[in-house]
């Protein structure tokens, strides 16, 4: 039996248990009445799902088992903030070419997105997929799911959130309700090369 130094008493046998326990016996997918309210676009062929809170306590009970892997593009990572132990695989990129009928800059596909995955993850690793609100995050999942991967989970309020519904409030429209920044869990703005995966000629030809 070991002691901290405020001498709090430390039991390694029990603390790795509690961590197996926390991730592998307590049932993280949502109930069937939570997963039909879930919009369409954020369900999923494996249906495993988590908010950003519980991915965060997740990966803090086994870091070295839980992965994070955020799939928004390089700028948002870069501008917008992004969880400090997260992979950076874009699963789209946004192009110069702006779409007037959406009213935004159109993606494409990131060509390299599964074997970029396969780089950093094995398919039976336990990984927590995030994009912004949880549309792009679905997609990721199900792409991961169809190239063998079983225990993929999605992270359904993704980074940023869902948006203020309220015409009365200052913040309509802003991303601003749940999500890993609002959620109190730890983000920063610093890049982390080492687990930025990219391929530079790849994202020449998408510009």
């Amino acid at each position: 039996m070991k002691q901290n130094r405020s001498g709090v008493r430390q039991y390694p046998l029990l603390i790795a248990l509690a961590a197996f326990v926390t991730l592998f016996i307590t049932p993280v997918a949502m109930g069937q009445q939570e997963v039909q309210e879930l919009p369409k676009a954020k369900q999923t062929s494996l249906g495993l799902y988590v908010t950003a809170k519980e991915a965060y306590d997740k990966w803090l009970a086994a870091p070295d088992v839980v992965k994070v892997l955020d799939v928004r593009t390089l700028e948002e990572y870069l501008y917008v903030g992004h969880a400090p132990m997260a992979w950076n695989i874009p699963l789209l990129f946004q192009t110069n070419e702006w779409d007037a009928e959406k009213e935004r800059f159109s993606m494409q596909p990131n060509p390299e997105f599964l074997s970029l995955v396969k780089e950093m993850a094995s398919p039976t690793d336990t990984i927590m997929v995030m994009c912004r609100s949880g549309g792009r995050s679905a997609m990721a999942v199900d792409q991961l799911a169809e190239a063998g991967f079983t225990n993929v989970y999605q992270i359904t309020d993704g980074m940023e959130g869902d948006s203020i519904d309220d015409p009365l409030s200052v913040f309509q429209g802003q991303r601003l309700r749940n999500g890993w920044k609002n959620s109190g869990n730890p983000w920063t703005y610093k890049p982390y090369p080492e687990k930025i995966m990219l391929k530079t000629e790849t994202v020449e030809k998408v510009k």
